[in-house]
């Protein structure tokens, strides 16, 4: 059974557009017709679910061809990946429950009980998951770089991020294309602000659609632009943005 690139952009929840990226840097090619429509097959479907799997442990699109092209069991393949998902599962129950407690104890006006409270937030395991997804040194380097802000620096990079939402979601209640001129703009500001976070190294066009996906299939990030179609408006500006980085 054959797919068009629209029933595969829904299925999957990903844009036509990020679709369109993938086939033209060889990443996930489409059979393509005469007629000039992209076909995906059952090969190309198992493909993009084990790119996205990678995608969403913050892989740059380089890395993860070179492992689906090198990974010829897909079972295998998946298996690990099902590891880290149930990893990550257990830790959100866990975070859940100890957030339930902690509005129990409120509701109760009992005292807090602080071991409770932090359960499932374990800092370490967060400094693992960069380490897994960006290197030990990206750790490293951005730890010390955070560590050495003042608090008034610090709260002047969350608010720019703040405001750089604020205006993403404005743009989206007005209806604003994500190729329009001022998307452009917020894109080009939400670029910055990345470069600030990795010490002023500019993202590439590739590291802006890896990002933009993550906001998408990470719900710690979509909350941060209201939820998937929020943060689904952020990642279609933010590639056609990136696209025009390639021109």
């Amino acid at each position: 059974m054959e797919y068009s690139i629209a029933e595969v952009a829904k299925a999957a929840g990903v844009s036509r557009r990020t679709l369109r990226h993938y086939d033209d840097i060889g990443l996930l090619p489409a059979e393509r017709h005469r007629n000039g429509y992209r076909g995906y097959g059952r090969t190309h479907v198992l493909r993009l679910q084990r790119i996205l799997l990678l995608r969403d442990l913050g892989l740059p699109l380089t890395e993860i061809t070179a492992i689906v092209n090198g990974e010829r069991d897909d079972a295998a393949a998946l298996r690990s990946h099902l590891n880290h998902l149930h990893d990550e599962q257990e830790r959100l129950a866990r975070q859940i429950a100890s957030v339930q407690r902690t509005v129990s104890h409120i509701e109760r006006q009992e005292d807090l009980m602080i071991d409770e409270m932090f359960d499932g937030f374990d800092h370490r395991q967060y400094r693992e998951e960069v380490e897994q997804r960006w290197g030990a040194q990206a750790w490293a380097r951005g730890d010390a770089w955070w560590s050495e802000l003042t608090n008034s620096d610090k709260q002047a990079f969350t608010d720019e991020h703040a405001e750089i939402a604020a205006q993403w979601a404005a743009a989206r209640a007005a209806g604003a294309a994500a190729d329009s001129p001022e998307v452009h703009a917020i894109a080009a500001r939400h670029a910055a602000w990345i470069a600030i976070g990795w010490q002023g190294q500019q993202p590439s066009a590739d590291a802006l659609v890896n990002l933009a996906d993550m906001y998408v299939a990470d719900e710690r990030f979509a909350a941060n632009y209201g939820g998937v179609e929020g943060a689904g408006y952020v990642r279609d500006g933010l590639v056609a943005y990136a696209l025009t980085l390639l021109a």
